[in-house]
């Protein structure tokens, strides 16, 4: 098998090519490329390491033909098309904890030092003067912290806030109550937060609903005297009435590392005496940055030997074990859904999947979206694992899964039904000595049979003769039938029949077949 190639394309710690030349990948450490050049080689690969310089567009992922998996080396993926990558079937990972103590200590530090004015302090004092008088801070023991974003960050700065004895709230939707107990802060309404806090810090990702979230009717809701932090991302906050706030006097000051555009060569903030900034440094130590190339080396390593899905922006986790145990039932609930969709000819409606016996305590969302993207594959050439649940979606079909408590046979079962507006279809797998996939019914007709090479599938009246008009037309045609399974309803009634051939059958014997009295259809399988 030939080693999978990555390409690290931005500036890292050696030891992240280090690992995937232990790991026995082919890596290539190329950080100066033009864009220009990057498209040109990209093809190439199967793995692009990435930290922020590196633009992971829309063109440059149309050239990235053999591309499985993009790993940003930080939390933010601002500069990759996480949408065209999905559509693409590229796996997009980052890092989320390698830097999350380095960028909160910033949030801390920065805090500290637009209260106290330490740097223009320091400019002052390095200046020969000594304006002792000039530079009065703000204490912060006994203040109120108000977090927006409580996650990995935020968590943290709200652990070492409550050291320097403040009050922490927060304004986070998916903070649950039982998480702010356990971490000892107040969950309250953005509004609520605005009104109360005397520092706020800023936690959150820049998405279509948190983009401007700060902008100037916040803003007039905060605390005169307030200071405001971010160390998230740049265009959370409306720079400009930020800084008609701190020219008020509304908002006493503000410490940012990040800016609307970057890099911020010119600023609303920038010359403000109340006003701290850096140049994106929250997550610029020496410790961090080693942690996230070694994260991401480990973690794209592990997907494109084992199959593992960690921290992926656009696909469920998956562990090296798990994807080693979900081997045969990928495999299974492709086959049969593949079946499903192959004899579905109308619009499908919704798609749900059923899990029995052992099957139940599988991570499901990884054969969910195995499911939807093989019963859609014979009409969307474009659909892959990764973007399965986003094209359903587009298409307005509903995906549900359940656990089934139901007693059965078999010791693992699998159900893919599909629903258009005429009927249901359900088809039932199993797995035998626990990783031969085999289908177990269709349609309510119990009938067991590998899936794969070309097979017909038949539906029939059950009556005398149908095995051997099959057979007599093959023969004509010098089709070799390999394997022929029955099943039927009760004698006399609904049957019906896969049959396994040597090659594909062609549309001229397909029809003839139609023409037999008691066969009611013929479809060709492709597997």
């Amino acid at each position: 098998m030939t080693a999978p190639k990555v390409l690290i394309s931005d500036s890292m710690s050696s030891k992240a090519a280090d690992i995937f030349r232990q790991r026995g990948i082919d890596v290539t450490v190329s950080p100066k490329m033009s864009p220009e050049e990057l498209k040109g080689v990209i093809g190439e690969y199967h793995g692009i390491a990435i930290r922020s310089a590196t633009k992971a567009t829309a063109e440059l992922l149309n050239a990235a033909t053999n591309l499985k998996v993009i790993g940003r080396a930080g939390i933010g993926v601002d500069n990759v098309d996480v949408p065209h990558a999905t559509k693409a079937g590229i796996i997009v990972m980052n890092t989320p904890f390698g830097n999350a103590i380095t960028t909160a200590e910033h949030a801390i530090a920065m805090m500290f030092a637009v209260a106290r004015q330490i740097p223009a302090a320091s400019a002052s004092t390095h200046a020969g003067k000594w304006e002792k008088s000039k530079f009065m801070g703000a204490e912060i023991t006994g203040k109120t912290l108000g977090l927006i974003g409580a996650g990995n960050i935020g968590s943290i700065v709200a652990s070492r806030a409550q050291g320097l004895k403040m009050k922490v709230i927060a304004f986070d939707p998916f903070l649950s109550a039982e998480r702010a107990e356990r971490l000892g802060i107040e969950k309250v309404e953005l509004n609520t937060l605005l009104e109360r806090a005397d520092f706020i810090t800023i936690h959150v990702p820049k998405t279509k609903e948190t983009a401007g979230m700060i902008d100037a009717a916040a803003i007039a809701r905060m605390k005169p005297g307030v200071f405001l932090i971010n160390c998230a991302r740049g265009g959370l906050v409306d720079e400009v009435a930020l800084r008609a706030a701190l020219d008020s006097g509304h908002v006493g000051g503000a410490a940012f590392d990040v800016f609307a555009e970057e890099p911020a060569k010119e600023n609303a903030l920038f010359g403000h005496p109340n006003v701290v900034v850096t140049p994106h440094l929250g997550a610029a130590t020496t410790e961090a940055q080693e942690k996230v190339a070694l994260q991401v080396a480990e973690q794209m390593s592990d997907y494109l030997l084992d199959g593992a899905v960690a921290n992926a922006i656009n696909a469920p986790s998956l562990t090296a074990e798990e994807a080693k145990t979900l081997d045969p039932y990928l495999t299974l609930v492709k086959q049969i859904s593949s079946f499903a969709g192959q004899v579905t000819d109308e619009e499908i409606q919704s798609i749900h999947v059923t899990f029995e016996g052992d099957a139940k305590d599988l991570p499901h969302a990884p054969l969910v979206q195995t499911a939807v993207q093989a019963v859609l594959a014979p009409r969307l050439t474009s659909i892959n694992m990764v973007n399965a649940l986003e094209v359903a979606k587009e298409r307005g079909i509903e995906i549900a899964h359940t656990k089934s408590e139901a007693e059965s046979d078999y010791v693992t079962r699998v159900s893919v039904a599909i629903k258009t507006p005429t009927m249901t279809r359900d088809v039932k797998g199993t797995l035998i000595a626990g990783k031969l996939p085999r289908v177990i019914e269709v349609k309510g007709i119990s009938v067991e049979s590998d899936l794969e090479g070309d097979m017909l599938y038949v539906t029939n009246q059950d009556k005398p003769g149908l095995i051997g008009a099959v057979g007599t037309i093959f023969a004509e045609h010098g089709i070799n039938i390999a394997t022929f399974h029955l099943g039927r309803t009760g004698q006399g009634q609904d049957a019906i029949a896969l049959v396994k051939v040597d090659a594909p059958v062609p549309e001229e014997v397909v029809a003839k077949l139609a023409t037999l009295d008691y066969l009611d259809r013929v479809v060709p399988l492709r597997f």
